[in-house]
Protein backbone atom coordinates (compact mmCIF):
# COMPACT_ATOMS: atom_id res chain seq x y z
CA UNK A 1 0.00 0.00 0.00
CA UNK A 2 1.23 3.55 -1.04
CA UNK A 3 2.06 5.37 2.01
CA UNK A 4 0.85 8.73 0.35
CA UNK A 5 -1.42 9.08 -2.96
CA UNK A 6 -1.58 11.95 -5.45
CA UNK A 7 -4.49 12.83 -7.45
CA UNK A 8 -5.03 15.46 -9.84
CA UNK A 9 -8.07 18.35 -10.34
CA UNK A 10 -7.23 20.59 -12.70
CA UNK A 11 -4.75 22.86 -11.02
CA UNK A 12 -4.71 21.10 -7.22
CA UNK A 13 -2.83 18.77 -6.48
CA UNK A 14 -4.67 16.21 -3.53
CA UNK A 15 -2.03 14.72 -1.46
CA UNK A 16 -3.69 11.73 0.57
CA UNK A 17 -1.20 10.29 4.00
CA UNK A 18 -2.47 6.83 3.04
CA UNK A 19 -2.13 4.71 6.23
CA UNK A 20 -5.93 4.41 7.34
CA UNK A 21 -5.27 0.97 9.06
CA UNK A 22 -2.56 3.53 11.81
CA UNK A 23 -5.02 6.80 11.40
CA UNK A 24 -2.19 7.84 9.05
CA UNK A 25 0.09 7.96 11.84
CA UNK A 26 3.80 9.07 10.54
CA UNK A 27 6.37 6.16 10.19
CA UNK A 28 9.11 6.38 7.64
CA UNK A 29 7.78 5.59 4.35
CA UNK A 30 4.65 8.09 4.73
CA UNK A 31 7.30 10.73 5.88
CA UNK A 32 9.61 9.96 3.00
CA UNK A 33 7.08 9.96 0.17
CA UNK A 34 5.48 13.12 1.22
CA UNK A 35 8.96 14.59 1.24
CA UNK A 36 9.30 13.11 -2.48
CA UNK A 37 5.57 13.82 -3.00
CA UNK A 38 5.38 17.61 -2.29
CA UNK A 39 9.00 18.64 -3.83
CA UNK A 40 7.70 17.02 -6.96
CA UNK A 41 4.19 18.95 -7.33
CA UNK A 42 6.17 22.01 -6.06
CA UNK A 43 8.21 21.83 -9.16
CA UNK A 44 5.78 21.33 -11.68
CA UNK A 45 4.34 24.46 -13.25
CA UNK A 46 0.63 23.13 -13.92
CA UNK A 47 -0.03 23.05 -10.25
CA UNK A 48 -1.36 25.73 -8.70
CA UNK A 49 -2.33 24.67 -5.12
CA UNK A 50 -1.84 21.49 -2.84
CA UNK A 51 -4.83 20.08 -0.51
CA UNK A 52 -2.81 17.51 1.76
CA UNK A 53 -6.16 15.07 3.31
CA UNK A 54 -5.75 12.04 5.22
CA UNK A 55 -7.17 8.70 4.48
CA UNK A 56 -10.44 6.94 5.88
CA UNK A 57 -13.08 8.32 8.46
CA UNK A 58 -10.64 8.54 11.57
CA UNK A 59 -8.06 10.89 11.23
CA UNK A 60 -5.95 13.21 9.11
CA UNK A 61 -3.52 12.14 10.66
CA UNK A 62 -2.79 10.37 14.39
CA UNK A 63 0.65 11.62 15.02
CA UNK A 64 3.94 10.15 15.13
CA UNK A 65 3.88 6.20 14.79
CA UNK A 66 4.47 4.80 18.49
CA UNK A 67 6.09 1.20 16.49
CA UNK A 68 8.56 3.28 14.88
CA UNK A 69 9.07 6.37 17.99
CA UNK A 70 9.13 3.58 20.70
CA UNK A 71 12.13 1.01 18.57
CA UNK A 72 14.35 4.43 18.37
CA UNK A 73 17.68 5.04 20.50
CA UNK A 74 19.18 7.59 21.28
CA UNK A 75 22.15 7.01 18.50
CA UNK A 76 18.82 7.41 16.03
CA UNK A 77 17.27 10.21 17.92
CA UNK A 78 19.18 13.01 16.11
CA UNK A 79 18.83 11.55 12.39
CA UNK A 80 14.86 10.45 13.11
CA UNK A 81 14.46 14.01 14.46
CA UNK A 82 16.61 15.59 10.89
CA UNK A 83 14.19 13.27 8.79
CA UNK A 84 10.78 14.69 10.88
CA UNK A 85 11.91 18.11 10.32
CA UNK A 86 12.62 17.82 6.76
CA UNK A 87 8.86 16.66 5.81
CA UNK A 88 7.36 19.48 7.97
CA UNK A 89 9.89 21.91 5.94
CA UNK A 90 8.71 20.32 3.03
CA UNK A 91 5.22 21.77 3.70
CA UNK A 92 6.45 25.07 4.65
CA UNK A 93 8.87 25.14 1.36
CA UNK A 94 5.53 24.75 -0.82
CA UNK A 95 5.98 27.90 -3.20
CA UNK A 96 1.93 27.05 -3.80
CA UNK A 97 -0.98 27.15 -1.97
CA UNK A 98 -1.88 24.64 0.58
CA UNK A 99 -4.82 23.61 2.00
CA UNK A 100 -4.85 21.19 4.97
CA UNK A 101 -8.55 19.35 5.14
CA UNK A 102 -8.47 17.63 8.63
CA UNK A 103 -10.78 15.36 9.45
CA UNK A 104 -11.20 13.44 12.56
CA UNK A 105 -7.96 13.12 14.36
CA UNK A 106 -4.86 15.73 13.88
CA UNK A 107 -2.51 15.37 16.94
CA UNK A 108 1.44 15.47 17.54
CA UNK A 109 3.13 15.41 14.23
CA UNK A 110 -0.78 15.47 12.58
CA UNK A 111 -1.28 18.87 14.15
CA UNK A 112 2.45 20.36 13.25
CA UNK A 113 1.78 19.38 9.51
CA UNK A 114 -1.56 20.94 9.74
CA UNK A 115 0.20 24.01 11.05
CA UNK A 116 2.04 24.16 8.72
CA UNK A 117 -0.32 24.93 5.62
CA UNK A 118 -1.35 27.77 4.75
CA UNK A 119 -5.32 27.01 5.24
CA UNK A 120 -6.73 24.79 7.65
CA UNK A 121 -10.45 23.70 7.60
CA UNK A 122 -12.06 21.20 9.70
CA UNK A 123 -14.93 19.93 11.30
CA UNK A 124 -16.38 21.35 14.36
CA UNK A 125 -16.17 17.75 15.89
CA UNK A 126 -12.30 16.95 14.81
CA UNK A 127 -10.09 16.77 17.30
CA UNK A 128 -6.96 18.84 17.66
CA UNK A 129 -3.59 18.85 19.93
CA UNK A 130 0.15 18.35 20.99
CA UNK A 131 -0.28 15.00 22.99
CA UNK A 132 3.48 14.67 23.21
CA UNK A 133 4.26 15.13 26.82
CA UNK A 134 1.66 12.27 27.65
CA UNK A 135 4.57 10.35 26.06
CA UNK A 136 6.85 11.42 27.75
CA UNK A 137 8.15 13.66 24.65
CA UNK A 138 8.80 17.71 25.19
CA UNK A 139 6.85 19.77 23.20
CA UNK A 140 8.87 21.81 21.49
CA UNK A 141 8.51 22.24 17.99
CA UNK A 142 4.80 22.30 17.99
CA UNK A 143 4.62 24.35 20.59
CA UNK A 144 6.55 27.28 18.32
CA UNK A 145 4.36 26.48 15.41
CA UNK A 146 1.59 27.56 17.75
CA UNK A 147 3.48 30.67 18.63
CA UNK A 148 2.30 31.77 14.77
CA UNK A 149 -1.69 31.29 15.34
CA UNK A 150 -2.30 31.64 18.93
CA UNK A 151 -1.44 33.46 22.17
CA UNK A 152 0.57 32.33 24.97
CA UNK A 153 -2.10 31.52 27.31
CA UNK A 154 -3.79 28.60 24.83
CA UNK A 155 -0.02 27.79 23.73
CA UNK A 156 0.54 27.27 27.52
CA UNK A 157 -2.29 25.15 28.27
CA UNK A 158 -2.19 22.90 25.04
CA UNK A 159 1.59 21.75 25.20
CA UNK A 160 1.56 21.15 28.85
CA UNK A 161 -1.56 19.26 29.37
CA UNK A 162 -1.63 17.11 25.97
CA UNK A 163 -5.11 17.33 25.45
CA UNK A 164 -7.09 17.56 22.64
CA UNK A 165 -9.06 20.30 21.52
CA UNK A 166 -12.35 20.24 19.43
CA UNK A 167 -12.41 21.86 15.90
CA UNK A 168 -14.67 24.16 17.18
CA UNK A 169 -12.55 25.19 20.04
CA UNK A 170 -9.42 25.32 17.64
CA UNK A 171 -11.26 27.54 15.53
CA UNK A 172 -12.40 29.93 18.15
CA UNK A 173 -8.93 30.17 19.40
CA UNK A 174 -6.91 30.93 15.73
CA UNK A 175 -5.87 27.40 14.87
CA UNK A 176 -8.71 26.67 12.13
CA UNK A 177 -9.25 28.81 8.95
CA UNK A 178 -12.63 27.60 8.58
CA UNK A 179 -15.63 24.97 9.58
CA UNK A 180 -17.75 23.26 7.58
CA UNK A 181 -19.33 19.67 7.99
CA UNK A 182 -17.83 16.43 7.60
CA UNK A 183 -20.29 16.35 3.62
CA UNK A 184 -18.52 19.73 2.52
CA UNK A 185 -15.40 19.52 4.03
CA UNK A 186 -13.33 18.51 1.07
CA UNK A 187 -15.03 20.56 -1.35
CA UNK A 188 -14.67 23.31 0.60
CA UNK A 189 -10.83 22.90 0.59
CA UNK A 190 -11.20 21.87 -3.22
CA UNK A 191 -12.69 25.61 -3.51
CA UNK A 192 -10.72 27.07 -1.50
CA UNK A 193 -7.82 25.65 -3.55
CA UNK A 194 -8.94 26.09 -7.06
CA UNK A 195 -9.22 30.02 -5.74
CA UNK A 196 -6.08 30.45 -4.84
CA UNK A 197 -4.27 28.49 -7.71
CA UNK A 198 -6.41 30.70 -10.08
CA UNK A 199 -4.25 33.96 -8.47
CA UNK A 200 -0.77 35.44 -10.68
CA UNK A 201 1.64 32.64 -9.30
CA UNK A 202 4.63 34.78 -9.13
CA UNK A 203 2.61 37.26 -6.68
CA UNK A 204 1.73 33.90 -4.57
CA UNK A 205 5.12 32.37 -4.98
CA UNK A 206 7.09 35.48 -3.40
CA UNK A 207 4.23 36.36 -0.71
CA UNK A 208 5.08 32.85 0.50
CA UNK A 209 8.96 33.18 0.16
CA UNK A 210 8.66 35.95 2.16
CA UNK A 211 6.37 34.66 4.83
CA UNK A 212 8.38 31.87 5.59
CA UNK A 213 11.91 33.77 5.47
CA UNK A 214 9.72 35.71 8.59
CA UNK A 215 9.58 32.41 10.44
CA UNK A 216 12.40 30.15 9.11
CA UNK A 217 14.93 31.68 12.11
CA UNK A 218 12.07 30.69 14.71
CA UNK A 219 11.46 27.24 13.21
CA UNK A 220 15.19 26.26 12.90
CA UNK A 221 16.17 27.17 16.20
CA UNK A 222 12.75 24.82 17.63
CA UNK A 223 14.25 21.54 15.64
CA UNK A 224 17.72 22.03 17.08
CA UNK A 225 16.07 22.99 20.96
CA UNK A 226 13.78 19.52 20.12
CA UNK A 227 16.70 17.41 19.30
CA UNK A 228 18.22 18.39 22.35
CA UNK A 229 15.10 17.89 24.68
CA UNK A 230 14.44 14.84 22.91
CA UNK A 231 17.21 13.38 23.69
CA UNK A 232 17.19 14.22 27.04
CA UNK A 233 13.60 12.05 27.44
CA UNK A 234 14.95 9.49 25.16
CA UNK A 235 18.42 9.26 27.76
CA UNK A 236 15.91 9.25 30.93
CA UNK A 237 13.79 6.42 29.46
CA UNK A 238 10.58 7.67 29.78
CA UNK A 239 8.87 7.52 26.33
CA UNK A 240 10.26 4.29 25.76
CA UNK A 241 8.48 3.22 28.79
CA UNK A 242 5.23 4.91 28.27
CA UNK A 243 4.90 4.26 24.55
CA UNK A 244 6.06 0.39 25.17
CA UNK A 245 3.02 0.69 27.87
CA UNK A 246 0.73 1.65 25.13
CA UNK A 247 2.20 -0.71 22.65
CA UNK A 248 1.26 -3.84 25.14
CA UNK A 249 -2.19 -2.62 25.59
CA UNK A 250 -2.96 -2.04 21.46
CA UNK A 251 -1.78 -5.97 21.09
CA UNK A 252 -3.86 -7.26 24.16
CA UNK A 253 -6.82 -5.84 22.48
CA UNK A 254 -6.17 -7.07 19.18
CA UNK A 255 -5.47 -10.60 20.32
CA UNK A 256 -9.04 -10.25 21.60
Amino acid sequence: MEPVLVEREGSVAIVTLHRPERMNAVNDALRGALIDTLGRLNAEPLVGAVVLVGAGGRAFCAGQDLDEAASVTWQQIVPWLNRQRAMYQAVRDLDKPCVAAVHGVAAGAGFQLALCADWRLTTPESRWGQPEVKAGLASIVGSYLMTLHVGHTHNVQMSLSGELVSGQRAYEIGLVTALHTEEDLLDAALARARTLAALPATSVRLSKQRLRAMTQPGFDEACVAGIRAQLECYADGEPQRVMGEFLRKRQQREMQ
